[in-house]
This record gives structure tokens, C-alpha cells and sequence, in this order.
């Protein structure tokens, strides 16, 4: 739990535009596919993509983010549209 916790607040002081934007922001770890859920919403916009343990892991230490960043540049463009 703590582990998710952490994974959460890392993401949203990586990416302030989260909070800016009034993204929420779940995360959760699936045992079948061994990474984690990362679930992204704002109204009617809605984006679920998955972190597998080694970014997420990369992302904890600070090293990257990239893939994720990408997907929630994508959320905040979509919403900016509206």
C-alpha cells in the first residue's frame, strides 16, 4: 500500500499538471500482468495505460518517466481540446 502511495505522489510531482489540469489520478498493481494500472480521468476523458515494475521502479528513483509522461501529455492535450 505504502509502495502505491508513493508511486502516486512521485507521478503528480513529476507531472504538476495533473493537479493543475483537475486530473485525478488512481493507481493499482495487477498481480496477472505484473504492473502497475495507472488511471488517468477529467470528466468525460478517460485514459488507463499500464507501468511495468522497472519503470515504475526507474521512475521512483527519478531516472524516468518517459513513457507515462507521454500518456498524460496526451490526457491534458485531449482535455485542452474541450
Amino acid at each position: 500500500m505504502q509502495e502505491k502511495q508513493n508511486l502516486c505522489e512521485k507521478i503528480k510531482s513529476l507531472y504538476p499538471e495533473i493537479g493543475a489540469c483537475g486530473i485525478d489520478v488512481d493507481i493499482n498493481f495487477d498481480e496477472t500482468k505484473k504492473a502497475w494500472i495507472v488511471d488517468l480521468k477529467k470528466g468525460a476523458h478517460h485514459l488507463k495505460t499500464h507501468l511495468e515494475s522497472q519503470d515504475a521502479d526507474a521512475c521512483m528513483e527519478g531516472k524516468q518517466c518517459v513513457y507515462l509522461g507521454t500518456q498524460i501529455s496526451q490526457l491534458v492535450e485531449n482535455i485542452k481540446k474541450v
